[in-house]
């Protein structure tokens, strides 16, 4: 991506014919899809890319196999189809994840689980076994020499099953289902898809919070913002106006309303969830779902080298700018834990934890969140601002794809989507870096997932200064490099947007940043990189321990 400077210029006092509000994962693919298909794009976003729910999701790219038993077969479908697409279009970011569903003792697994997988398994096109025995387990999708198609669900015995997880040995399991789904890096997801959009011509700024869309001749015609660093207030003429902003959704409004439902009414569920090592929880080579009372389920999953586990799935009445999982989440999400896993985990242990808002789009209905669908939904106000919200981090793409098809439609163009066939950055073998002194393999396996082929970017980096070569946390294989590569390419400003959202350390290893010597030398890079003084080096660090405890990151520290 280019820097913040240069964005600025471009888009000051210009004319788009498309203006993205949202720098989340539905705005940077609406950003992707118009650019692609030829439209001059312009994205703002308020604070920083991905700072809402799309870094804060489980980081699953799935069809969502709870949404059966509502009957939502259409959104599961969707959803199964755009997983497959994402592994082949994204193969160092989205990548396969064997998920067990255990059962213990004389137990066998839940009956009702397995007629659902039944159906997975039709919905997604599951293969009978292709490959089954000879397919290599990876945890990064470079290692990786065909694309991937998923096997159907099968029965597992209690060898393969503790061969997969050896952690669960204490609970006696007698055997499992297996089935397939896929993870991700959310943030990371986000960044790639705006570099795409980028590379097609759409210019994307962070920083900018919208403060009016207004209108011409009564159309929405003309977006400000306020510039933050400056204080500056930007106005941007536009076409066509997308608000993308998730759950914000209905605070963004261009003039009078003539009908509120031309507006989406959001209602936010919080989902929170918790990360611990993988000394104290040790998911093995597999995901489980594990069962949380009155028929509920949460998952536990391996995710950068720590054990991610969540999520609740509440109604959220507090403020959305900076959410915490709350003591009930916590509690919530730890027994369920300790219980699967025959554990006696405390708060004392989890390393990061953190939660996230879903734009939950509101219909009267008077049933909890846990049982509302995930379906997008396209709004347009007389003005002719389009409004997309709902759906899930998997079904980004569809979501850009039928907003942009209404601008194109309104305009009586023939411009067809092209993102299915549009590569999301590009994969590379951890084998073909070379560490430079000092740095592991550990970390070159996980710049390849994180950057793909940009990777050798953040290497070069690493080769010209030692110092850079060092990691961001001792232990962890984040290295100081990401952090200048943040800065210049990536439009990082503060510390919060280089550990929570460039690198995800704020969530592995919060407990390893919770105090202002943690994080000196990290402040140090960016300091020498954005020009800070000492006075903004240390308002920038109180900024980071601000944001640990309003976000809960560290709840063993608290």
């Amino acid at each position: 991506m280019v820097g913040r400077s240069q964005s600025l210029e471009a888009i000051a006092g210009s004319h788009f014919e498309v203006v993205v509000i949202g720098g989340g994962i539905t705005g940077a693919g609406v950003a992707l899809d118009a650019a692609s298909r030829g439209y001059s794009v312009a994205l703002l976003e308020g604070r920083d890319y991905a700072i809402g729910t799309s870094s804060r999701s489980s980081k699953m790219v799935h069809g969502g196999l709870r949404y059966l038993e509502n009957f939502d077969v259409g959104l599961v479908r969707e959803a199964l189809l755009e997983r497959q697409l994402l592994v082949e279009l994204a193969p160092h970011l989205v990548y396969p994840t064997p998920f067990l569903v255990p059962g213990f003792g004389e137990e066998k697994p839940d009956r009702k689980v397995g007629l659902g997988l039944g159906a997975y398994d039709v919905l997604a096109g599951a293969t009978s076994g292709r490959n089954r025995r000879e397919r290599r387990w990876r945890r990064r999708p470079a290692e990786a020499e065909e694309s991937w198609s998923p096997d159907r669900h099968r029965t597992i015995d209690r060898e393969e099953l503790l061969e997969l997880v050896p952690a669960l040995e204490t609970r006696d399991p007698e055997s499992a289902y297996l089935f397939y789904d896929c993870q991700t890096d959310d943030a990371r997801l986000v960044l790639t898809v705006l570099g795409e959009a980028e590379r097609f011509g759409a210019v994307c700024l962070n920083g900018a919070n919208v403060t009016r869309v207004l209108e011409k001749s009564g159309k929405a015609r003309q977006v400000e913002f306020t510039e933050i660093a400056s204080g500056e207030t930007v106005v941007v003429e536009a076409d066509n106006i997308v608000n993308a902003t998730g759950v914000w959704a209905d605070q963004i409004r261009p003039g009078e309303i003539e009908r509120e439902e031309d507006i989406p009414k959001i209602a936010p569920s919080r989902g929170a969830h918790l990360l611990f090592s993988a000394d104290d929880v040790d998911m093995g080579r597999a995901a489980c779902i594990v069962p949380a009372g009155e028929g509920r389920r949460i998952f536990a999953l391996p995710w950068y080298g720590r054990t991610l586990v969540g999520t609740t799935d509440v109604d959220h009445d507090g403020g959305i700018e900076e959410v915490a999982a709350t003591e009930d989440d916590i509690e919530y999400l730890m027994n369920a834990l300790n219980e699967f896993m025959d554990l006696s985990l405390t708060d004392s242990d989890i390393v990061g934890a953190f939660a996230g808002v879903r734009p939950l789009i509101s219909t009267g209905d008077p049933r909890k969140s846990v049982d509302i669908s995930r379906q997008a939904e396209l709004y347009e106000t007389s003005s002719g601002m389009l409004t997309i919200t709902g759906g899930k981090l998997t079904t980004w793409r569809r979501m850009a794809k039928q907003t942009v098809d209404r601008i194109v439609e309104r305009a009586g163009r023939e411009a067809r989507c092209q993102t299915a066939e549009i590569p999301l950055g590009m994969e590379i073998d951890p084998a073909e870096l070379s560490a430079p002194e000092g740095v592991s393999k550990e970390s070159l396996a996980q710049l390849a997932f994180r950057y793909g082929h940009a990777a050798r970017g953040v290497i070069r980096i690493a080769e010209s200064d030692p110092e850079m070569a060092r990691p961001i946390v001792d232990g962890m294989p984040d290295l100081m490099a990401e952090a200048r590569i943040a800065i210049e390419f990536e439009q990082a400003r503060s510390l919060a947007d280089v550990l929570l959202r460039r690198t995800r350390l704020g969530l592995t290893a919060a407990s390893s940043l919770a105090t202002a010597d943690s994080v000196e030398p990290l402040a140090a890079v960016m300091a020498h990189g954005l020009g800070w003084g000492d006075i903004e080096k240390k308002r920038q660090i109180d900024d980071w321990l601000g944001t640990v405890k309003a976000e809960g990151l560290n709840p063993a520290g608290s």
